[in-house]
């Protein structure tokens, strides 16, 4: 979480041997956590040992270190994927509340609504004024065909 912070109090990418040094110590935490969580020995069974859920969680962080540490060299990329899971929030706190959609397209149109306004607040709408050009028959329509470096997000 240290690096989080750091990343956001620069503003961006941190320098590259600011990065190297936060990389040698995650190196170092990895390595103690697998002197105290041993990869099983081999059974004599055919196809791989099975290992423990903090011998597979260990081998996962070293072998994809380059996209856990992406955040802090490219500033387009979030430290979590928070995001991502606030988008799956809304349509699962309906299914508990109500109990789920009365029919599949009631699914459907809830879901495309929620995209249309999630696309909306992203691109910096006002939504209360979008709801209110949409049911005047007039609905704003987010800018289709942006790349990613026209909405100023890099890439």
């Amino acid at each position: 979480m240290a690096a989080c912070h750091e990343v956001n109090q620069a503003g961006g990418s941190l320098p590259v041997e600011r990065v190297a040094l936060l990389r040698n110590r995650y190196t170092e935490i990895l390595s103690e956590g697998e002197v105290l969580n041993p990869q099983a020995e081999k059974s004599g069974k055919r196809g791989r040992t099975r290992q423990s859920k903090a011998t597979h969680l260990l081998w996962r962080l070293r072998t994809y270190a380059d996209d856990v540490w992406r955040f802090a060299s490219d500033p387009h990329v979030p430290f979590s994927n928070h995001l991502a899971e606030q988008e799956v929030r809304m349509p699962k706190v309906k299914q508990k509340i109500s109990g789920g959609f009365r029919t599949r397209n009631g699914a459907d149109a809830f879901c495309t609504i929620r995209s249309y306004l999630a696309t909306l607040h992203k691109q910096g709408s006002n939504l209360f004024h979008a709801l209110t050009l949409t049911f005047q028959g007039q609905p704003p329509q987010p800018p289709f065909g942006l790349t990613y470096t026209a909405l100023g997000l890099g890439y």
